[in-house]
């Protein structure tokens, strides 16, 4: 049969192989791409780790994850040609001699070298460094950056500068997973390929909008690394913002990676600025107590294991965000994302404007607004709330309310919806950064979200608690009913 491959030959090399990223979404991404025969032929994987592994026990580690993150079926076919992708080898990634090691595998199949961090960033500058000594790093190499790039602007440019020592910015590919969800992606064809949406998305129109992401789950073990981030680190400066900047950017002048990201940018430089002025009227902060998750007792965050019990990280966040420019004047985004939630949910809600004259009066004395709802998770899809006439002879002016579903799994018979990770590793393989966040937009993210932090800190406060199980603390409900409002839920 003739395939054609669309991504380049290259040697993907993961940093980090053994850790719970490449198990849980790398390895199960490169499978599903393999099955699907979107990898080149030529395509060579190299993992890499502290860890002293056989080759064996390297590829029951490969096998266990794919068993285990994609399930019993896995094609026995697909994992024997990855199996003969793969290869591994031992590193002390602080010791830049280790690196030379690595020379062998390179001159033996020398193509295009696509290098994975799937570590902490704090490690990314001895990586680099390792890379360089080995002389390793060419023109056309290529780097993935994980998220959270630093904890703060400076340390952002730290991280930044240290990498970029060694890779140019059109080298460099900083990726965020949710720019690569079909539905977040979608929102620019919803935008600009829909008369309907593309004009009618401004102040005119859009009452205001809300993005929720909340998760069920806690810490899950990671209490370590999550009482230095914090959700506003660990989600706001990044996925909520991301999703922000493409409902509200301007439409590019097409779908380049230097017009994409110019129009994000532009959002993120119009976001009205939250200091400790005006904090506790734009943004709350929670932190889950003990409480319920579908009937099971769970822990509080204090009470995790591994935990402190005076710390003051927020698990829970909602902000009132504004846009200081023509389109969004007046518009306020409400971005709400917690853990240990009643649900594992993540959407947008566009809130269209009521109609300023009601003629069914009789029937519905006020007609509720149009909504269009983008599910993010766990059921991906575009639905929007309507008002139709009751069917009936005698009912001439009787309306109700319905919905225009359109979800993703039905609509295009999809029995399984592509991984962002998938996405992503194949956009990075074709060299097209369209879907990866650039430095001014990391940058710029920091710089609004260090003055909430900054004025967090400034003023004391500790985080207002809420029952796990619930949808955050009760300021929160009061944030968005202070504008006669109220949460989607």
């Amino acid at each position: 049969m003739n395939v054609m491959y669309k991504a380049l030959p290259c040697n993907l090399v993961i940093f980090g192989i053994g850790g719970d990223l490449s198990r849980r979404k790398l390895l199960p991404a490169l499978y599903q791409l393999d099955k699907e025969n979107l990898l080149h032929p030529d395509t060579r994987i190299l993992g890499l780790a502290r860890s002293e592994l056989s080759e064996d026990d390297f590829r029951n580690m490969v096998m266990n994850s794919l068993v285990l993150f994609v399930g019993t079926h896995v094609d026995q076919a697909t994992v024997r040609r990855l199996m003969q992708r793969l290869s591994y080898q031992r590193l002390e990634f602080g010791n830049a001699a280790s690196y030379v090691q690595m020379q062998a595998y390179f001159s033996a199949l020398p193509r295009t070298s696509l290098f994975y961090f799937a570590t902490p960033a704090s490690i990314y500058a001895e990586i680099c460094a390792g890379l360089h000594h080995a002389d390793l790093i060419r023109d056309d190499s290529q780097v993935i950056m994980e998220k959270p790039i630093g904890d703060s602007l400076a340390s952002s440019k730290v991280v930044d500068d240290e990498v970029g020592r060694y890779f140019t910015e059109r080298q460099i590919y900083r990726i965020d997973h949710y720019l690569g969800k079909e539905t977040v992606l979608n929102l620019l064809v919803l935008r600009f390929a829909n008369a309907l949406f593309t004009s009618n998305w401004d102040y005119t129109c859009i009452d205001h909008v809300q993005i929720t992401v909340a998760e069920s789950v806690g810490i899950e073990a990671r209490w370590g690394f999550y009482d230095k981030a914090g959700q506003m680190r660990d989600m706001v400066q990044n996925h909520l913002l991301q999703i922000l900047c493409l409902l509200a950017m301007e439409p590019p002048a097409d779908l380049s990676a230097e017009n994409i990201r110019s129009e994000k940018l532009k959002v993120l430089k119009a976001l009205r600025p939250i200091t400790s002025t005006n904090l506790s009227k734009k943004v709350v902060r929670g932190q889950y107590r003990d409480g319920y998750i579908k009937g099971q007792a769970v822990p509080g965050y204090l009470t995790e294991e591994g935990a402190h019990s005076q710390s003051t990280i927020e698990t829970f966040v909602a902000i009132k965000a504004e846009i200081d420019n023509w389109r969004w004047s007046g518009v306020p985004f409400y971005l709400r994302t917690g853990k240990r939630l009643a649900m594992k949910h993540s959407e947008i809600n566009i809130h269209f404007k009521a109609q300023p004259h009601n003629i069914f009066s009789s029937a519905y004395p006020e007609l509720p607004a149009n909504k269009l709802t983008i599910r993010l998770q766990p059921d991906e899809g575009i639905e929007l709330q309507m008002l139709n006439k009751v069917p009936g002879i005698t009912e001439i002016s009787r309306i109700a309310k319905n919905r225009l579903d359109l979800s993703f799994s039905e609509s295009f018979n999809q029995t399984r919806i592509v991984d962002a990770y998938e996405r992503l590793l194949m956009e990075a393989m074709l060299q097209n950064q369209s879907w990866f966040v650039s430095r001014d937009e990391v940058e710029q993210a920091w710089t609004w979200v260090d003055a909430i932090i900054n004025g967090w800190n400034n003023s004391g406060e500790k985080p207002d608690p809420y029952p796990a199980g619930s949808w955050g603390p009760t300021s929160s409900i009061a944030l968005i009913a202070r504008d006669n409002r109220q949460w989607d839920e």
